[in-house]
Order: structure tokens, then sequence, then C-alpha cells
């Protein structure tokens, strides 16, 4: 089943703790805005995006089921 992370920037206070778990997918950029280098959760990345998902602290993130 294919999954990518959605961001709700509305609820995104860019705490960097997603990036600091999965770097390869977040990143808080020089204006202090969070950028998906890549949505797609795989099964390499799927723990790490799942712990950046879990620890946000706004609940800003999350994986979905895409068809």
């Amino acid at each position: 089943m294919v999954a990518k992370v959605e961001v709700d920037f509305d609820a995104c206070e860019a705490n960097a703790l997603c990036e600091a778990m999965a770097p390869d997918v977040f990143v808080v950029d020089d204006d202090d805005f969070l950028q998906v280098e890549d949505p797609t959760v795989t099964d390499e990345n799927r723990i790490r995006v799942g712990q950046a998902v879990a620890a946000c602290p706004k609940s800003a993130l999350r994986i979905v089921d895409v068809a």
C-alpha cells in the first residue's frame, strides 16, 4: 500500500521535531517554514515518519493511504 505524509500548515509551528527524526522527508527552511522534501512513505522511512507524526506537538502531521 502506498502512503504519503500530509501537513496541516495552519497548525504547524515548524518546531523541527519532525526534521530531527526524518531529515530526508522534513526540512525547516531559513524562514522557519516546514518543507516536505518527499511526502512518500516507504518501507525504509515508515518508522521514522511515524515517529515524527507522533512527536508533533501540534498534531499537524498525518500519514494517509493513497489509492
